[in-house]
């Protein structure tokens, strides 16, 4: 049975030593294409002589319809008293729909095994019959079964070839698919397995969108193959295998007469099948040049060149055909001349043209010789394809292709049955154009071609879109003999105590203090400004003035507009952001050390200067209102928004929550009096990390922000909290496929003394990927993808938060396994030696790797300053979390978790979740995005 690996492709020659048995062996579907003279093509007039000398192709046949629809065509050779069958069904793997690949491919082994009124294998009665040429085939198009069998056995084939038609679908069970689904999947593995197996996957996919008929391999995708069931492969039988989509072609020992008599005996009772869809000519046409490389075990690398052209019966398509074998034909066409015989760079080359129904391929193969340069290799192919194009081919060079191709014509008409034999000529045309004697309109223009002609078509097709592939050896690497100890894991050797950057310290003359941390490895300077106000200095009901602010000060300058501004950044390769928290709020400069002086006066331009221009806030209102209102359709930012609101309370400054309403009631005048009032240099702190000094940057600030003057900061609003009691929040996102959970509740401020406790209490409930509540959610119920907690920074009163994303079903049950872990740490499973260990190792281990970067550098000196710590933190952190004990980690949870403060908020779909949740006991609150009472 034909391969499908590479989807009937009709890789007509290649023409070096044993190349042609090679690549069959390497890939069976060569064996199962179409042969060359699918085509028939005469000579062109060389002499009068040789004109008159060339023979005419000319298969009399005669072609009708029974009233089922099944086209029979019949040729009469009697040369021996034998009779080719062969039946084309015109269905292949452009029918496949997505996921249903290799269906095609995998029913013609089917229906090799047995129909209801033979149910045994084929070949048993063929062979008894001295059947010969037998075979089936599937390619991109169709799929045909064939065999010449002596005249005697001819009523015996009809029969059998009738039955399988008419009656299979009871002879087809799981065992039998089963069966041949192995049987397919090993030739898959076997195609692939031989050297350069593998590329034609590459090919296709590279060449063809996936939308495309031709989009997949014939042979189909391992998974597709194992999905594949009975009631499957039966759909796919109905739709396709009735008499009205198939062709039957009887060549040989038989009249028209006789053929007719018996083809309606035994078709003629067969229901006619459904109509078919029949997609027309597809071209995928490409622009550009695409390459890819890969590696197989194989001997040599080969070069693949494709280009997509038009399909079978096109002009153009014989045309690229006969240009084809200029390139490859004989040891004096071009590329055999020039590459094997003179440079002696390749050992193979090839040349071919593939024309499917309704799109075809133009495919060059280069075998470069072992241990040769491929680029060599392809550069002379180039020479030689683009000299081709521009010149064309002589007259002499298209004389001798044409005659090549007639010849190969003459020997295919020798045979009645069999690839390339007479019956597949006459089946071949008729599927494809509904004729099956058009191939005598490929013989005339082959037999008219010019070189004009040849040359056209391949500056139309062959100029653009061409894909290359490249196949070369796979080292033959070696492992060593001996290696470690696979029995025991190394233990962990000392580690070297992390060693943080020294700091430098300034002042301006207006106040503002600059922290320095030195770092040369790279060319570049990290500015960071930290003002000393956030989110908790919004006063009056102007939720959302801050971010605004902050936000809104890269917009453009009093002396450089929004465009302006933007434009100068990016000429100089630097670049600015805005950050808002809850206390402070940061404006920040990268910039590489060659272009600090402009960028520095940029960034002064900057933070002194902010237009706030009415129609840069209109837009950036309108901006963050959009924001607000993804937020409120996104799950965890729903929770993550209401959260603080709920445990803080709304009149507290860290309750704060923005709204539609509140951002868009913000004014140009507020934007200033926020800036004149917070973002000013007294209170600010400059975070410099980079390459440069103390000594070389002061001079640079003082010229550029020294003269900034600013009011000193207000009192910030106190931090308050409302008394909290624990509460469980739903919010209706219907048809929502998972639940979003959040619970939280107010710690304490931070605390030196316990701090370090803290985060290793954190870190072993849900600060790690290997932390109690994500080993439980995700690797052990797999309800959520991922699950963590953490705790807010914040000068003042904190939150401890805990997440976890679940799909809907499992709602009721992870917030009740949330819960356990919760109770659980500071009760019934307390913190074990193990889980302290692991913890304390995260923390400190990994420490080098948070200061690896400029911005990881500054974020820990941000947090020096935020929390006013010594410069001694960073270093002496690693001791603090070492000194942690089970009974002050366990004393930190439980500073930690307060149950009856917990705060839950639900997000998710109503209509699923409530009834388990209120199943639990659960006294639910029903709210919307921005925190109201729903009903």
């Amino acid at each position: 049975m034909g391969s499908a690996l590479l989807a009937g492709m009709t890789m007509k020659k290649l023409f070096a030593s044993a190349a042609i048995a090679a690549l069959v062996a390497a890939s069976p579907a060569l064996a199962a294409a179409p042969a060359k003279a699918v085509a028939p093509k005469a000579a062109a007039k060389v002499t009068g002589a040789m004109a008159t000398a060339l023979p005419t192709i000319d298969i009399p046949h005669t072609t009708f319809k029974l009233s089922n629809g099944l086209t029979v065509i019949v040729h009469e050779d009697r040369k021996a008293p034998i009779v080719a069958v062969n039946i084309w069904y015109h269905v292949g793997s452009k029918n496949e729909p997505a996921g249903k690949t290799g269906f095609a491919h995998l029913f013609e082994h089917l229906m090799f095994n047995g129909s209801e009124n033979f149910n045994d294998d084929w070949f048993k009665a063929l062979e008894k019959l001295g059947a010969t040429d037998m075979n089936g085939t599937t390619n991109r198009d169709r799929t045909n079964y064939f065999q010449n069998v002596p005249t005697a056995a001819l009523d015996q084939v009809l029969w059998l070839e009738s039955d399988r038609m008419g009656w299979l679908l009871n002879a087809i069970d799981k065992a039998k698919l089963d069966e041949q689904r192995g049987v397919v999947q090993n030739e898959k593995r076997q195609g692939e397995n031989q050297p350069y197996g593998q590329a034609w996957n590459i090919i296709t996919e590279s060449t063809y969108p996936k939308d495309h008929p031709y989009g997949h391999t014939v042979i189909g995708s391992m998974a597709d193959l194992d999905a594949a069931s009975l009631d499957d492969v039966k759909t796919w039988f109905k739709n396709y295998y009735g008499p009205a989509n198939a062709t039957l072609v009887l060549a040989g020992d038989i009249s028209a007469a006789e053929a007719k008599a018996k083809v309606e005996k035994y078709f003629g009772d067969i229901a006619s099948g459904p109509p078919v869809t029949r997609q027309k000519e597809w071209i995928a046409k490409r622009t550009g040049s695409q390459r890819a490389e890969m590696q197989d075990r194989v001997p040599q690398t080969r070069i693949y060149k494709v280009w997509n052209t038009p399909g079978f019966g096109a002009a153009e398509t014989d045309y690229l055909d006969l240009l084809s074998d200029v390139l490859v034909s004989d040891k004096t066409s071009r590329l055999y001349k020039r590459l094997v015989f003179t440079d002696q760079s390749a050992t193979a080359v090839g040349a071919s043209v593939s024309p499917s129904e309704i799109g075809g391929q133009f495919i060059v193969t280069l075998t470069v010789k072992p241990g040769g340069d491929p680029a060599a290799v392809e550069k002379a192919f180039d020479e030689e394809f683009q000299r081709l194009l521009r010149d064309g081919p002589t007259p002499e060079e298209v004389a001798k292709v044409r005659t090549n191709n007639l010849a190969n014509v003459v020997r295919g008409a020798e045979r009645i049955g069999g690839f390339g034999g007479k019956s597949d000529l006459l089946a071949q045309n008729q599927v494809y154009l509904g004729d099956a004697g058009a191939y005598k309109h490929s013989l005339e223009r082959v037999r008219n071609a010019k070189p004009a002609d040849l040359v056209a078509a391949g500056r139309k097709w062959l100029t653009d879109g061409d894909f290359t592939l490249t196949v070369s050896p796979f080292p033959n690497y070696k492992a060593a003999t001996a290696g470690a100890d696979r029995k025991v894991m190394p233990e962990v050797g000392a580690p070297k105590p992390p060693s943080f950057v020294k700091l430098h310290r300034g002042v301006l003359s207006n106040g503002l203090k600059v922290v320095l941390a030195e770092r040369r490895d790279t060319p570049q300077v990290q500015f960071s400004m930290v003002f000393d106000a956030g989110q908790a200095a919004e006063t009056g009901g102007k939720a959302g003035v801050s971010s605004l602010a902050v936000g809104m000060m890269t917009e453009g300058t009093t002396n450089r507009d929004n465009l302006t501004l933007s434009r100068e950044l990016a000429q100089l390769g630097a670049e600015v952001r805005t950050g808002n928290g809850l206390d402070t709020s940061t404006v920040s400069l990268n910039t590489l050390t060659t272009t600090l002086d402009p960028a520095l006066a940029l960034y002064a331009d900057i933070l002194r200067n902010p237009a706030y221009t009415p129609d840069d806030l209109t837009r950036r209102k309108r901006l963050s209102i959009a924001g607000i209102q993804q937020t409120k359709q996104n799950p965890n930012a729903m929770a993550s928004r209401i959260l603080p609101v709920l445990a803080y309370g709304p009149s507290s400054p860290y309750g704060v929550l923005s709204t539609e309403a509140s951002v868009g009631a913000i004014t140009r005048d507020d934007l200033i009096a926020y800036q004149k009032a917070w973002l000013q240099p007294k209170d600010a702190t400059l975070i410099i990390v980079g390459d440069t000094t103390l000594e070389q940057i002061l001079p640079k600030l003082e010229a550029q922000l020294g003269g900034w003057t600013g009011a000193q900061a207000k009192a910030k609003p106190p931090i308050t909290v409302a008394p909290n009691k624990g509460a469980v929040y739903l919010i209706d996102k219907p048809g929502a496929q998972q639940s979003m959970l959040m619970v939280g509740n107010l710690v304490p401020p931070r605390n030196p003394s316990d701090e370090a406790a803290i985060d290793v209490m954190n870190t072993l409930f849900g600060g790690d990927f290997v932390s109690r509540l994500n080993m439980n959610l995700r690797e052990d119920k797999h309800w959520s993808y991922g699950a963590g907690s953490f705790v807010r920074a914040a000068r003042g009163t904190r939150l401890f938060q805990a997440y976890a994303p679940v799909q809907t079903d499992k709602t009721a049950e992870s917030f009740a396994e949330a819960r356990k872990e919760l109770l659980g740490i500071i009760g019934d499973k307390p913190i074990t030696a193990a889980e302290l260990a692991k913890a304390q190792n995260s923390l400190t281990l990994s420490l080098p790797g948070t200061w690896e970067t400029s911005a990881g550098v500054g974020g820990s000196i941000s947090e020096l300053v935020n929390f006013n710590l010594p410069d001694s933190y960073p270093e002496n952190y690693p001791r603090d979390v070492r000194a942690v004990t089970l009974d002050t980690a366990t004393a930190a949870a439980k500073k930690v978790i307060k149950p009856d403060e917990l705060v839950w908020v639900v997000v998710g779909d109503r209509a699923s979740v409530e009834p388990k949740l209120k199943a639990m006991g659960l006294e639910l609150r029903i709210i919307d995005a921005d925190g109201n009472p729903a009903k």
